[in-house]
Protein backbone atom coordinates (compact mmCIF):
# COMPACT_ATOMS: atom_id res chain seq x y z
CA UNK A 1 0.00 0.00 0.00
CA UNK A 2 1.41 3.49 -1.33
CA UNK A 3 0.48 7.10 0.07
CA UNK A 4 0.40 10.16 -2.10
CA UNK A 5 1.99 13.47 -1.13
CA UNK A 6 -1.51 14.11 0.27
CA UNK A 7 -1.68 11.39 2.32
CA UNK A 8 -3.81 9.19 0.06
CA UNK A 9 -4.07 5.89 -0.27
CA UNK A 10 -3.08 4.89 -3.24
CA UNK A 11 -3.61 1.47 -4.89
CA UNK A 12 -1.56 0.94 -7.78
CA UNK A 13 1.35 1.86 -8.82
CA UNK A 14 3.14 2.11 -12.50
CA UNK A 15 5.85 4.12 -14.31
CA UNK A 16 6.12 6.80 -16.64
CA UNK A 17 9.11 6.69 -18.29
CA UNK A 18 10.74 4.96 -15.27
CA UNK A 19 9.27 7.42 -12.53
CA UNK A 20 6.72 6.14 -10.48
CA UNK A 21 3.35 7.37 -10.82
CA UNK A 22 0.40 6.51 -8.63
CA UNK A 23 -3.70 5.67 -9.51
CA UNK A 24 -6.57 6.39 -6.96
CA UNK A 25 -7.09 2.26 -6.82
CA UNK A 26 -7.49 -1.02 -8.75
CA UNK A 27 -8.87 -2.37 -11.41
CA UNK A 28 -11.43 -4.41 -10.89
CA UNK A 29 -11.05 -8.03 -10.25
CA UNK A 30 -11.22 -10.82 -12.80
CA UNK A 31 -14.49 -12.70 -11.88
CA UNK A 32 -16.41 -9.59 -10.38
CA UNK A 33 -18.65 -7.60 -12.06
CA UNK A 34 -17.35 -4.93 -14.00
CA UNK A 35 -18.90 -1.66 -12.76
CA UNK A 36 -21.24 0.21 -15.25
CA UNK A 37 -20.52 3.61 -16.38
CA UNK A 38 -21.71 6.52 -18.11
CA UNK A 39 -19.50 8.18 -20.42
CA UNK A 40 -19.73 10.45 -23.71
CA UNK A 41 -19.56 9.63 -27.25
CA UNK A 42 -17.92 11.73 -29.77
CA UNK A 43 -21.94 12.77 -30.77
CA UNK A 44 -22.29 13.76 -27.65
CA UNK A 45 -24.58 10.95 -26.42
CA UNK A 46 -24.25 9.09 -22.98
CA UNK A 47 -22.95 5.72 -23.32
CA UNK A 48 -23.07 3.05 -21.16
CA UNK A 49 -21.96 -0.43 -20.41
CA UNK A 50 -24.88 -1.91 -19.75
CA UNK A 51 -25.30 -0.78 -23.25
CA UNK A 52 -23.82 -3.57 -24.32
CA UNK A 53 -24.97 -6.44 -22.38
CA UNK A 54 -25.05 -10.05 -24.01
CA UNK A 55 -21.96 -8.70 -26.08
CA UNK A 56 -18.07 -8.63 -25.10
CA UNK A 57 -16.56 -5.91 -24.73
CA UNK A 58 -12.84 -4.73 -24.46
CA UNK A 59 -12.21 -1.64 -22.12
CA UNK A 60 -9.41 0.06 -24.22
CA UNK A 61 -8.06 2.86 -21.58
CA UNK A 62 -5.42 4.96 -22.41
CA UNK A 63 -4.26 8.69 -20.76
CA UNK A 64 -4.44 11.07 -24.40
CA UNK A 65 -4.99 10.32 -28.06
CA UNK A 66 -2.02 12.65 -28.35
CA UNK A 67 0.46 10.09 -27.87
CA UNK A 68 1.27 7.84 -30.32
CA UNK A 69 1.41 4.71 -28.05
CA UNK A 70 -2.40 5.49 -27.26
CA UNK A 71 -2.76 6.45 -31.20
CA UNK A 72 -1.44 2.63 -31.65
CA UNK A 73 -3.33 0.87 -29.13
CA UNK A 74 -6.31 2.29 -30.50
CA UNK A 75 -5.76 0.93 -33.94
CA UNK A 76 -4.52 -2.15 -33.22
CA UNK A 77 -7.84 -2.65 -31.09
CA UNK A 78 -9.75 -1.13 -33.80
CA UNK A 79 -8.49 -3.63 -37.01
CA UNK A 80 -8.77 -6.66 -34.30
CA UNK A 81 -12.43 -5.43 -33.54
CA UNK A 82 -13.18 -6.59 -37.03
CA UNK A 83 -12.89 -9.70 -37.22
CA UNK A 84 -14.53 -10.81 -34.09
CA UNK A 85 -17.51 -11.97 -33.53
CA UNK A 86 -20.77 -9.98 -31.00
CA UNK A 87 -17.60 -7.87 -29.55
CA UNK A 88 -17.31 -4.20 -29.20
CA UNK A 89 -14.15 -2.38 -28.25
CA UNK A 90 -14.65 1.24 -26.50
CA UNK A 91 -11.43 3.49 -26.82
CA UNK A 92 -11.43 5.65 -23.34
CA UNK A 93 -9.70 8.61 -22.52
CA UNK A 94 -10.46 11.84 -21.03
CA UNK A 95 -9.92 13.57 -23.93
CA UNK A 96 -13.26 15.75 -25.36
CA UNK A 97 -15.75 14.08 -27.99
CA UNK A 98 -14.25 16.60 -30.55
CA UNK A 99 -10.59 14.89 -30.38
CA UNK A 100 -12.06 11.76 -30.23
CA UNK A 101 -13.91 12.91 -33.32
CA UNK A 102 -10.99 13.98 -35.26
CA UNK A 103 -8.67 11.33 -34.36
CA UNK A 104 -11.02 8.51 -35.63
CA UNK A 105 -11.96 10.79 -38.93
CA UNK A 106 -7.95 11.40 -39.49
CA UNK A 107 -7.03 7.40 -38.60
CA UNK A 108 -9.93 5.86 -40.29
CA UNK A 109 -11.28 4.14 -36.70
CA UNK A 110 -14.40 2.78 -37.73
CA UNK A 111 -15.09 -0.14 -35.79
CA UNK A 112 -13.14 1.18 -31.86
CA UNK A 113 -16.17 3.51 -30.17
CA UNK A 114 -14.34 6.44 -29.06
CA UNK A 115 -15.37 7.28 -25.44
CA UNK A 116 -15.07 10.18 -23.75
CA UNK A 117 -15.26 11.05 -19.65
CA UNK A 118 -15.81 14.34 -20.56
CA UNK A 119 -19.77 15.06 -18.54
CA UNK A 120 -18.99 12.12 -15.55
CA UNK A 121 -16.12 11.18 -13.91
CA UNK A 122 -17.24 8.22 -12.09
CA UNK A 123 -15.14 6.19 -14.68
CA UNK A 124 -11.87 6.63 -13.24
CA UNK A 125 -13.04 6.74 -10.13
CA UNK A 126 -14.87 2.87 -10.06
CA UNK A 127 -11.70 1.45 -12.49
CA UNK A 128 -9.38 2.78 -9.66
CA UNK A 129 -7.22 3.87 -13.29
CA UNK A 130 -7.17 7.58 -12.67
CA UNK A 131 -3.44 9.13 -12.12
CA UNK A 132 -3.30 11.32 -8.76
CA UNK A 133 0.51 12.51 -9.20
CA UNK A 134 3.18 13.42 -11.17
CA UNK A 135 2.90 14.55 -14.87
CA UNK A 136 -0.41 12.93 -16.08
CA UNK A 137 -2.21 13.95 -13.15
CA UNK A 138 -5.75 13.35 -13.62
CA UNK A 139 -5.17 11.57 -17.00
CA UNK A 140 -5.74 7.47 -16.89
CA UNK A 141 -4.12 4.86 -16.72
CA UNK A 142 -3.20 2.27 -19.42
CA UNK A 143 -5.19 -0.12 -19.26
CA UNK A 144 -7.79 -2.63 -20.55
CA UNK A 145 -10.27 -4.60 -19.44
CA UNK A 146 -12.28 -7.56 -21.22
CA UNK A 147 -15.87 -8.04 -20.37
CA UNK A 148 -18.07 -11.26 -20.99
CA UNK A 149 -21.35 -10.79 -22.58
CA UNK A 150 -23.06 -11.03 -18.50
CA UNK A 151 -20.65 -8.18 -17.24
CA UNK A 152 -18.27 -10.05 -15.60
CA UNK A 153 -14.81 -9.01 -15.80
CA UNK A 154 -12.42 -11.74 -17.98
CA UNK A 155 -9.05 -10.07 -17.78
CA UNK A 156 -7.56 -6.94 -16.98
CA UNK A 157 -3.92 -5.27 -17.25
CA UNK A 158 -2.79 -2.47 -15.57
CA UNK A 159 0.24 -1.48 -17.79
CA UNK A 160 3.29 -1.37 -15.79
CA UNK A 161 5.26 1.54 -17.81
CA UNK A 162 2.50 4.19 -19.08
CA UNK A 163 4.46 4.54 -22.35
CA UNK A 164 4.32 0.78 -23.26
CA UNK A 165 1.92 -0.70 -25.26
CA UNK A 166 -0.87 -3.60 -23.61
CA UNK A 167 -0.08 -6.73 -24.56
CA UNK A 168 -3.20 -7.11 -26.97
CA UNK A 169 -2.80 -11.39 -27.38
CA UNK A 170 -3.32 -11.88 -23.96
CA UNK A 171 -6.36 -9.53 -23.69
CA UNK A 172 -7.82 -10.97 -27.53
CA UNK A 173 -7.09 -14.17 -25.82
CA UNK A 174 -9.13 -13.58 -23.06
CA UNK A 175 -12.57 -12.81 -24.96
Amino acid sequence: MFYSKFNRKIMAQVTLKGSPVNTNGELPKTGSKAPDFVLTNSDLSELKLSDYKGQKVILNIFPSLDTSVCATSIRTFNKEAASLDNTVVLSISRDLPFAHTRFCSTEGIDKAIPASEFKNDNFGKAYGIRIIDGPMEGLFARSVVVVDESGTVKYTELVPEIAQEPDYKKALDSL
